[in-house]
């Protein structure tokens, strides 16, 4: 596992909302120190971050919800590209570059919203086995498949990753201390709702997705 650079409040954090939200696979992954940390984030008032004048600071939901959004994209966006370039069917292809556009311009709020929180651009969860993160695996194996197989794969695993960011972000929605972060949520959410009514209808979904 690479090691993570962050200051350990902010990786506690991040693993913090994964922990509330139940995906507890990450905490397996995390260094040793990060336990008790994310215990002592979840109790304590909310953290607060660098943040511009006249802006809202992070709380601990905010932090760990950008801190996890953003390397999904970034995951999500290697496998889309692949299948937009060699998925077997013209439809999973044409699926595939509407959802990495989609992707990239999320991924162009995320970022900044990152800066304006004071958080540096490292991915925290690099290594760790994150429900609905498009992994290193997934990706080799992806490079592997061919024709209906490989669109089988990327359905599976776009809808895995879709679900999951949505479940994040409606914590986020709920959760979250600032404005700006609730408001990307918002989106990223009915984004991701349209793009999954409309993965399922595509062809092959029924036997990928079962």
């Amino acid at each position: 596992m690479r090691p993570m650079n962050l200051p350990p409040l902010h990786r506690a954090a991040a693993l913090g909302l994964l922990a509330a939200l139940g995906l507890g696979g990450v905490a397996g992954c995390s260094s040793a120190d990060s336990a008790p940390r994310t215990a002592e984030v979840r109790k304590s008032a909310p953290v607060v971050s660098p943040a511009p004048s006249g802006t809202a600071s992070a709380t601990s939901t905010d932090i760990g919800w950008v801190q996890l959004m953003t390397p999904m994209n970034q995951q999500a966006v290697k496998l889309l590209t692949l299948a937009a370039e060699r998925a077997a069917q013209p439809r999973v292809r044409a699926f595939a570059v509407r959802l990495r556009t989609g992707h990239e311009a999320e991924l162009n709020r995320l970022r900044p919203l990152l800066t304006r929180m004071g958080l540096p651009l490292t991915d925290v969860h690099a290594g760790h086995d994150v429900p609905g993160m498009v992994t290193e695996q997934d990706l080799e194996a992806a490079h592997a498949a061919e024709g209906p197989a490989l669109d089988r794969l990327v359905l599976a695993r776009i809808r895995d990753h879709l679900r999951q960011s949505a479940q994040v972000s409606r914590s986020e929605i709920t959760a979250g201390g600032r404005a700006d972060a609730r408001e990307l949520a918002r989106a990223l959410v009915t984004a991701r709702e349209g793009f999954l009514a409309e993965l399922e209808r595509l062809p092959g979904a029924v036997r990928a997705l079962g």
